[in-house]
């Protein structure tokens, strides 16, 4: 009787030993302590990379998500560029109200004959 009591603990000990480490392994996977793993709720992420890829040796193309829009990014060269922002941005506009056109010209334009002239 003696025995199986003793193997009853040992097996405990060594089960709380194995749940505690997968705890500590889970905690540092996702760079949390231990308590915060266990007592307080996840937060939603705000920020995070969806894809990235490399475009040649040193430029990296990044596609960034930030509170549900998409930011594309290109990193590594001499300056970091925002190639393009506002990807799968929620529009405003009612899709049956037509689109107005943007003015593409903000002077008169010229005559044949006055292409080198100073008027404008």
């Amino acid at each position: 009787m003696a025995e199986l009591i003793y193997w009853i603990v040992v097996m405990s000990v060594v089960a709380a030993v194995g749940l505690a480490a997968v705890i500590g392994l889970r905690a540092y996977l996702n760079g949390t302590t231990p308590g915060e793993l266990l007592f307080k709720p996840r937060v939603e992420r705000r920020l995070g990379v969806i894809e990235h890829a490399n475009v040649d040796g040193r430029r990296r193309l990044f596609l960034i998500k930030r509170d549900d829009v998409e930011h594309l990014i290109l990193t590594g060269g001499p300056v970091d560029v925002v190639i393009e922002t506002g990807i799968g941005e929620k529009r405003t506009k009612v899709a049956s109200e037509p689109a107005q056109a943007a003015t593409v010209f903000t002077r008169q334009p010229r005559g044949l004959g006055q292409a080198g002239s100073s008027e404008g």
